[in-house]
């Protein structure tokens, strides 16, 4: 069984642009959610994949990943999970001999930014980048769904002080 472990951070500045070496746009459409559990289809420009991802457990959580036809990813967007669509664009920026996700979300979370790193371990040491502001690792403000829901409720996109002033 696989584990993901990571951490996942604000971004305070544009700092980490100077470093990029890839991008991809992602789509991701939330299937179910129950527990603390989730399933969820994934698109990017080449592919599909469906992720099931168990509880936390600290930084870690079990992640069981299936590539699926990418036609049957977009009719599970288009007809499963209608409203419940996130698009970002995913930076990858190598730092201190780990690789940096930089997310810079569109549509109605346009204007969030997020960076996270996968680690090995929880005890792993790491060396922060200078353009990362506060860790959000854990704080359920800023899981996709959250964010979603809150941007729903508002019926507009929402800005990052309406994220972190929204009830954990």
């Amino acid at each position: 069984m696989r584990y993901e472990v990571e951490r996942k951070f604000l971004v305070a500045h544009a700092g980490w642009r100077d470093g990029v070496t890839s991008k991809r746009r992602l789509t991701d459409g939330l299937i179910g959610q129950f527990a603390s559990a989730k399933v969820r289809v994934r698109l990017d420009e080449e592919r599909a994949w469906l992720a099931v991802k168990g509880g936390r457990a600290g930084l870690a959580r079990p992640e069981f990943e299936y590539e699926i036809p990418r036609a049957d990813g977009e009719a599970m967007l288009g007809l499963v999970c209608e409203a419940c669509l996130i698009e970002k664009t995913r930076h990858c920026v190598p730092y201190a001999g780990l690789t940096w996700e930089v997310d810079v979300y569109d549509g109605t979370l346009s204007g969030m930014i997020l960076a996270e790193v996968e680690l090995k371990h929880e005890a792993q040491a790491i060396e922060l980048p200078p353009w990362l502001g506060q860790e959000v690792t854990g704080d359920p403000r800023f899981r996709q769904s959250a964010m979603l829901r809150l941007s729903q409720e508002a019926g507009r996109t929402v800005t990052l002080a309406e994220v972190l002033a929204a009830r954990p």
